[in-house]
């Protein structure tokens, strides 16, 4: 009997959500071990070629988003007692 791979990566989303709820760290290691004898299924049946049902990966593209400020200039304070700008002007 053979297992398709969207079977094995929807078991594997419900043990990911499972060891995202996970209390102790007992449980938690249970889950992420159940999810890697999973990828192991996955990558042995890849590399024998008998893959069935391998939905296509598509990359996702990183969104990098730029902030440009409004603003960049500064205002200068000016005291009346001040000999210059600079802190060290006395």
């Amino acid at each position: 009997m053979s297992i398709s791979v969207e079977q094995l990566l929807k078991k594997m989303e419900s043990e990911l959500h499972k060891a995202k709820q996970a209390e102790g760290t007992a449980k938690l290691r249970e889950n992420v071990h159940s999810i890697k004898i999973l990828c192991e299924l996955i990558l042995d049946d890849t590399e024998s070629g008998s893959v069935r049902g391998l939905p296509e990966v598509v990359a996702l593209q990183p969104q990098i988003q730029t902030i440009t400020p409004a603003s960049l200039t500064v205002k200068k304070l000016e005291e009346e007692e001040a000999n210059g700008e600079s802190l060290f002007d006395f």
